[in-house]
């Protein structure tokens, strides 16, 4: 009998412990290597434990067990072998017609949602085009049907760079290559209970049925330290805001204008964060006390400026950091935030990801929020949030005109930062959005760089 421990791995170095917060397996299952058998949780972000070998599970903690780095959270006995209940339906169709498993994934591919005349089969596959039956002709045409709702299905430039290095299909990605997770499920249910699909339903008359029913849910381990550190923020820093506004148009013309080219070249597009990002890092350099923490008993001021981005993912508010924005083009810090987003959503953010930013930028904006205060990040000393554009009359040069308007608000600990640095820092900001050329000078005023005054 050989038998492994499985044991919890180090998430960073100032942490000692993880929640074992979900096990996605059962207990005494036979699972294959590198499966994603549990859901670990620190104070700062997700990790997943993984099967070391294929075997036979058993326990050694259960959910919500505090567990220490390094100590055994189950192990797998390596010298069981599956059973044919346990074997996968992949499995079972490799043992049946002597195919690989990647032949027989196409095999129960084309036989679970009958593309058959969609999906390109390998030749060690050995499946045959059925007999030109009414029975095959009607899954042609219902397979026709499929492709038109796959032609509907959106991809990001990044997706379809990723999907043709790897050679993969729409159906390929649809049909099932993750494991479809509660958020997943979850995200279904909440469209089909939205208020615009309750309005669509038949009428039962202004009644509405009566429910008294609550849940109850265990916190998760990142939750309750995200408590305590919003609570902390309140308490032990002296938190003021400021607010401002910017004129958007320059920035949405730029879009308009080299959106295309930008995407074709890049593979990505041009966002509105990038441009908040360049010109925070600007303004940060210009006005350092903001870029500026307490440590004890100093001030540390940095040089570099390492901005963090609130990212709203299943598990809580994540806010992952680009590092040295000061030195990256839009393009760099689009695909930087990009990938961040993507990690924040799949719970992959790493602990290094997550800390040591100076600055953070959180856009209420997305959810609709026309104004808010938002809460620094501690250690750091302000936070930039941004809100929701809305076309509204402004005064310009003695005219009223319709512009594309978004409020801006710092929130900033006055113990580092004085009034007139904040407000000061929020002004440069919005000359630098509603004049965005003058980023690329290092902030100085474009047209006077040009005429060397």
């Amino acid at each position: 009998m050989a038998i492994i421990e499985v044991k919890i791995p180090s998430p960073g170095e100032s942490i000692t412990h993880v929640e074992l917060f979900n096990w996605l397996v059962k207990d005494g299952e036979y699972v294959e290597k590198d499966t994603e058998i549990a859901e670990l949780e620190s104070d700062k972000a997700t990790l997943m434990l993984v099967a070391y070998d294929s075997g036979k599970i058993s326990f050694k903690a259960k959910e919500g067990d505090m567990l220490e780095v390094g100590s055994v959270a189950c192990t797998i006995d390596t010298s069981v072998q599956p059973s044919k209940s346990e074997k996968t339906a992949v499995s079972d169709k490799s043992a049946e017609t002597g195919d690989s498993p990647k032949s027989a994934k196409n095999t129960e591919i084309i036989e679970s949602s009958k593309h058959v005349d969609q999906i390109k089969i390998s030749e060690s596959s050995k499946v045959t085009k059925p007999a030109e039956t009414e029975e095959y002709k009607n899954e042609t045409q219902e397979a026709k049907s499929d492709q038109t709702e796959f032609d509907k299905v959106k991809i990001t430039p990044l997706a379809q760079k990723v999907m043709d290095l790897n050679d993969l299909s729409v159906e390929d990605v649809i049909n099932g290559l993750r494991r479809l997770k509660r958020e997943d499920v979850e995200v279904v249910l909440n469209a089909n209970e939205s208020p615009a699909n309750k309005a669509q339903a038949p009428a039962a008359g202004l009644k509405k049925e009566v429910s008294r029913e609550s849940k109850t849910e265990r916190l998760s381990s990142l939750r309750r330290k995200l408590s305590e550190r919003l609570v902390s923020v309140k308490n032990e820093t002296a938190m003021l805001t400021t607010f401002n506004e910017v004129d958007m148009k320059p920035i949405m013309d730029i879009r308009k204008r080299n959106q295309v080219q930008f995407t074709e070249k890049h593979g990505i597009k041009l966002g509105i964060m990038s441009f908040f990002m360049k010109a925070s890092s600007v303004a940060l350099l210009e006005f350092p006390n903001v870029n500026s923490m307490i440590d004890g008993e100093n001030l540390v001021t940095y040089d570099f400026t390492d901005i963090s981005v609130a990212v709203s993912a299943p598990k809580g508010l994540m806010v992952p950091v680009v590092r040295n924005v000061e030195s990256l083009g839009l393009a760099e810090i689009e695909k930087a935030i990009a990938d961040l987003a993507e990690k924040a959503r799949n719970g992959r953010l790493s602990i290094p990801e997550m800390t040591g930013g100076t600055f953070t930028i959180t856009n209420g904006g997305v959810f609709g929020s026309m104004m808010s205060t938002p809460l620094i990040n501690p250690p750091q000393s302000a936070i930039l949030g941004m809100h929701n554009i809305i076309e509204r009359p402004v005064a310009i040069d003695g005219q009223v005109v319709i512009r594309p308007m978004m409020y801006v608000a710092l929130s900033y600990d006055h113990r580092v930062i004085d009034g007139k640095d904040s407000v000061s820092f929020l002004k440069r900001i919005k000359q630098l959005l509603e004049n965005p050329t003058d980023i690329l000078f290092g902030g100085s005023n474009g047209e006077k760089a040009l005429l060397e005054l």
